[in-house]
């Protein structure tokens, strides 16, 4: 995704698609608790939510009709793992690929945000290779973590696995990765 894109779509408001907020209120505005939900329990999740390419453009001609487009700005932004590793957290950089604050789908364009009550700022993790440094967690940490649930991580690994089960032996299954060095600074990702 180039930086145009995620500044567009960082720029546009969230839809009302699918939203389980009352009519009138903010995206930021926690869900009040239900009949059966303890007053003092952790606040609904929020579903993630996908704006179509179609979208972000109707938005884009909205939001320049009324003079509101941002001015792009070339910026420096870290290319392989070491540049980012020593890094401040929270990473403010979502366009990309291992931020957890949205995912980018290559085939049509579309863009998914995993947390759509949340700033990229509030994330308590941001990098997905910085979870994966810390070693296997539970699928209830990957879930809180990805904003999923324990049952659809555990679908996407098995998937996963899978997938990894029909390369044949020696054509890039997890072999690639043996002398796999993310820290090398001439390996780009």
């Amino acid at each position: 995704m180039t930086i145009k894109a995620n500044q567009a779509a960082a720029a546009m408001p969230a839809p009302d698609v699918g939203s389980t907020a009352a009519p009138g209120a903010s995206d930021t505005q926690i869900i009040p608790a239900e009949d059966g939900e303890a007053e003092g329990s952790e606040p609904k999740r929020r579903r993630a939510r996908t704006m179509s390419r179609k979208q972000m453009a109707r938005e884009h001609r909205k939001a320049r009709a009324r003079g509101d487009v941002l001015e792009i700005v070339d910026y420096w932004r870290p290319k392989n793992r070491s540049e980012c590793l020593e890094m401040e957290r929270p990473c403010l950089y979502v366009s990309c690929r291992h931020h957890l604050y949205l995912d980018v789908n290559p085939e049509t364009g579309s863009v998914k945000l995993n947390f759509p009550d949340k700033e990229p700022w509030e994330l308590d993790e941001t990098c997905a290779l910085d979870v994966a440094d810390r070693g296997g967690i539970t699928l209830e940490d990957v879930g809180t973590i990805m904003n999923l649930t324990r049952e659809r991580i555990r679908q996407v690994e098995v998937r996963g696995l899978e997938k990894l089960k029909e390369v044949p032996e020696g054509h890039g299954g997890l072999d690639v990765y043996i002398d796999w060095d993310p820290y090398d600074p001439s390996e780009d990702y």
